[in-house]
């Protein structure tokens, strides 16, 4: 790995220091009727080739500008600024040599009736305002691309192996299709079945909510969005890339199979979107989901809160055999029977989900007085199949108001089935317990969302009237079966104290209605400012009920009712909330400082108990936003927000959850609500190109009544865990990237350092005991631009973990993570193609047997035919080595726990592909 690590620095050392041997090119710009200088113009250097993009920069107080380190060759410097016509011109550079293309009048952009309109060129980065815009050609992919590899190829952009997204260190929402959603708010149904060549932007900024955006005033709520815009030429046609392909394992012992099915028609008006039309088809055991894949939660499952560390690509921990199939439409600007102009969009989507689960894991709990570890192999088979729907419809009443509905509803449907071996011992050796648990469940899950946004302006300028009313539904429904032996030893850790059979069937169901409206005002002060008014009203009603039935030897029934674990308990969470909010624009700042209070009522009822609890409590809710943009494409923000979460029915219905007997849960109905304060920071600093960028981010979020755990352990090794607020919760999380282009051999280096502090306060065994995990990382990437032969990229990063603990001392630990990948694309002659990605992991510092050093070499070769290259047959192996793993560390505030799964291992696939394009019909 050091090897790995110091070839790294080699290459980029090497990469500078022929940089710097390069050539230069400079020149000024001015007003060609005044002859002033134009300050902050763009000025970029595309190949003359095919107008691939190399770097660009901007022009300083004087119109002058400079690029460096340009190799040899033939270019176009392309000269773009807002108001006047774009100049291309064509420049040759020699090798270390200074060009002075000298003094270029730019002449402003008229237009006059019946002028010809001249088309413009785009520069490949645009900043405006919150948003940077990415010019998609400027930036090459592989033919047959999707869209998440030009994501990929994007300054400040992460895409990791399960297909999540991350903009400068925070993560990507939601992707929007032409500004609107593609198969609901799944952002991987756009980066995963759209492919890059028919991109013709990509627009990255934090989104508000809808009715934030229509009333101008920041309410602080913002998730990061990715908006893709569609080319005009490629905006009415059929596209899509499907697939066919069969193979097995190496060793024989499975038949590996693989399913594509993917067809789009898009028919765009000239003037926006019209009709588009998505069918998608997948089916595979090969753990590829070109989708999110959402699961209904699993009997027995681990501990909330818990700090997990593995490898740096989100690998997987099981095997999954998915079938999934759905179908998008969206119609924009028809005349229909409501409304003027109403656009709308709609999605179904099912999915099925067997997912396959072997783990062995090693915990060592945290004791007062004693510590001890549990050895646990867990085996288990999920059947899930999951229905979702997607609306949203946007109808104009008149001109000056407008309504927005947006339905979704989902149903999810599950058989579970698994075995818990497990086995406790104390650091000596001596046992403490073991058992054997098989859980066999079935669940159905409905939950619904509709929001429902009433907009109305007036014939005032800057005053508007909303009204958003958000519902939403969960109902749930588990039958379980429980069968588990468990034996306690006694001090001898020979004989048997005490061994408990378990025999049982519980029926779990649980229903939460919530329904929030917040109205909302504003009233434009002046140019500048703006003052507006919310008064929100909101009531959430939870309901749970537990059933347990012991097994009837008798009668051969489950017909005996276990009533110390049954239990019916429902609770009500109510709020009125009025605010006021002030927001100042300028030309360089914005702010907006508000406040909230929030009057809340807390009910909670135990049906079966015949007693209730009522709570009032009174907050202050301030929030503030200073944004700040310095000269030179420099932007400041600090957000500051408070914010209160009930608790869930769950955490407060008062009965034990014995699926895993040695392991029992139980809720308190004494919980308060959870007080929030966070502060966010982020700095960027970029040219307009993105060939150098700087981005710092930091957030920090404090509370003083956290819901937390409290462990209970019996000397047998029994735990039995509830929720309490806790205080001192802090958690503090940073992130800085430093990008720049370097040119020759046109890559893109990328740093990335980030770290992150959590102090957390349990009780176990009724002691405080305080948890501090620190992380930090450092990681760098190199990446191609694709030059129509060659595309390749590599990436390493390095992590170092502490975990530290008050109550025992002995339990601090520490450790090391190491990853790598390096991946290739190579066009050779004859229409071959041949694709290779390595992969490295490396682990220290964990328990005997749970470090990992392992390489994963996946590679393909492909043939592609047909006159346009649509068609191709690809020959893949996955896992050449055979050491495929995976192996992740969970913290939590009383253990630390090693988890290793058994994963896909090697095997070899044979598939025809086919990309379907055709334009223009």
């Amino acid at each position: 790995m050091k090897t790995l690590f110091l070839s790294l620095l080699i290459i980029i050392s090497l990469c500078v220091k022929t940089s710097a041997q390069k050539s230069g090119l400079s020149g000024k710009l001015v007003d060609s009727t005044s002859g002033k200088p134009l300050r902050m113009a763009s000025v970029s250097l595309l190949t003359g080739a095919d107008s691939s993009y190399v770097q660009s920069t901007i022009t300083n107080g004087d119109g002058q500008f400079l690029l460096k380190n340009i190799r040899s060759g033939s270019f176009r410097v392309l000269i773009t600024f807002i108001g006047y016509r774009n100049i291309s011109r064509p420049v040759v550079v020699v090798e270390n040599a200074q060009v002075d293309i000298g003094t270029i009048r730019m002449t402003e952009q008229t237009n006059t009736l019946n002028e010809v309109v001249i088309k413009q060129e785009r520069a490949p980065i645009t900043v405006k305002q919150d948003t940077v815009e990415f010019n998609a050609g400027s930036f090459k992919t592989q033919p047959n691309a999707q869209v998440e590899e030009l994501l990929s190829k994007l300054p400040g952009m992460e895409v990791s192996r399960d297909g999540s997204i991350k903009s400068n260190g925070q993560p990507v929402v939601k992707v929007l299709v032409d500004g609107k959603p593609f198969f609901g708010n799944d952002p991987k149904m756009a980066t995963r079945n759209l492919p890059a060549d028919i991109v013709d932007k990509v627009q990255v900024y934090d989104q508000s909510s809808d009715q934030s955006q229509f009333s101008g005033m920041d309410d602080g709520n913002r998730e990061r969005t990715i908006n893709i815009t569609i080319k005009k030429d490629k905006g009415k046609g059929y596209f899509g890339q499907n697939a066919a392909g069969a193979g097995r394992s190496a060793d024989g012992s499975a038949t590996r199979y693989l399913g594509k099915l993917n067809v789009n028609r898009f028919n765009n008006r000239n003037n926006g979107p019209g009709q588009q039309i998505s069918l998608i088809g997948q089916a595979n055991n090969l753990n590829q989901q070109n989708f999110t894949l959402g699961d209904l939660p699993t009997p027995g499952g681990g501990p909330a809160g818990a700090v997990t560390s593995g490898s740096s690509n989100n690998s997987p921990t099981n095997i999954i055999e998915i079938k999934a199939a759905g179908l998008n439409y969206r119609n924009e600007g028809s005349r229909l029977k409501w409304g003027k102009r109403p656009e709308m969009a709609a999605s179904y989507f099912v999915n099925q989900a067997v997912t396959t689960t072997d783990q062995q894991s090693r915990r060592e709990n945290i004791l007062p007085k004693n510590a001890f570890i549990t050895d646990q192999n867990n085996y288990s088979k999920n059947n899930q199949t999951t229905h979702r729907f997607n609306g949203r419809f946007d109808i104009p009443l008149d001109s000056m108001t407008s309504i927005r509905f947006t339905p979704n509803l989902s149903w999810q449907t599950s058989a579970y089935s698994g075995k818990i071996n497990s086995r406790s011992y104390r650091m000596t050796g001596d046992s403490i317990n073991s058992g054997n648990t098989k859980t066999g469940s079935t669940a159905n899950n409905l939950t619904g969302y509709n929001n429902i946004l009433l907009m109305r302006k007036f014939q005032r300028e800057g005053r508007s009237l909303s009204l958003n009313i958000n519902s939403q539904l969960s109902n749930g429904e588990t039958d379980i079966l429980n069968q588990s032996t468990n034996t306690l030893y006694d001090s001898s850790t020979v004989n048997p104290a005490n061994v408990n059979w378990l025999d049982q069937l519980s029926d779990q169901d649980s229903h939460s209605f919530q329904n929030t409206a917040k109205l909302s005002f504003t009233e434009l002060l002046s140019l500048s400012k703006k003052l507006g008014f919310t008064y929100t009203l909101s009531k959430n009603r939870n309901r749970s009920n537990r059933f347990a039935f012991d097994f009837n030897e008798l009668t051969g029934l489950y017909d005996q009712e276990n009533q110390a674990l049954s239990n019916r308990s429902s609770s009500s969470f109510n709020t009125h909330q009025l605010g006021t909010v002030f927001q100042t624009n300028r030309l360089r700042y914005s702010y907006t400082i508000g406040f909230d209070v929030q009057r809340s009522e807390l009910d909670v009822n135990n049906l079966s108990a015949s007693s209730k609890a009522n709570k009032y409590y009174t907050h202050l809710l301030p929030n503030a936003l200073f944004s700040f943009t310095f000269p030179g494409s420099k932007t400041l923000k600090l957000q500051y927000r408070s914010r209160l979460t009930a608790p869930s029915i769950s955490q407060l219905q008062p009965v034990a959850d014995n699926t895993n007997p040695l392991n029992i849960r139980i809720g308190n109905t004494s919980l308060r609500p959870e007080y929030y304060n966070s502060v966010n920071l982020t700095f960027n600093e970029s040219s307009v190109s993105g060939s150098k960028s700087i981005f710092f981010y930091t957030n920090l979020n404090q509370s003083e009544n956290r819901i937390n755990s409290s462990a209970s352990i019996s000397s047998e090794g029994i735990q039995t865990t509830k929720p309490v607020n806790t205080k001192g919760y802090l958690a503090v999380s940073s992130f800085l990237s430093i990008g720049r282009k370097i040119h020759p051999p046109n890559l893109t280096l990328n740093l990335m350092t980030n770290g992150s502090f959590t102090k957390s306060a349990s009780l176990v065994n009724d002691r405080s005991n305080i948890s501090k995990n620190i992380v930090l990382g450092q990681g760098i990437r190199l990446q191609s631009a694709y030059n129509g032969r060659f595309d390749y990229g590599a990436q390493a990063i390095i992590s170092y973990q502490t975990a530290t603990y008050t109550l025992l001392s002995q339990q601090n630990t520490a450790f090391w993570s190491q990853y790598a990948t390096a991946d290739l694309h190579w066009r050779l002659p004859l229409n071959f193609v041949l694709t290779s990605e390595l992969t490295y992991n490396a682990t220290s510092g964990r328990s005997a047997g749970y470090n990992q050093k392992f390489t994963l070499w996946n590679s393909a070769l492909s043939w592609q035919f047909q006159k346009t290259k649509q068609a191709e047959i690809r020959l893949q192996a996955f896992d050449l080595f055979n050491q495929n793993r995976s192996l992740v560390r969970n913290t939590g505030d009383s253990y630390i726990e090693d988890v290793h799964s058994q994963v896909l291992k090697r095997y070899f696939l044979i598939s025809f592909v086919y990309n379907l394009r055709k334009f223009g019909v």
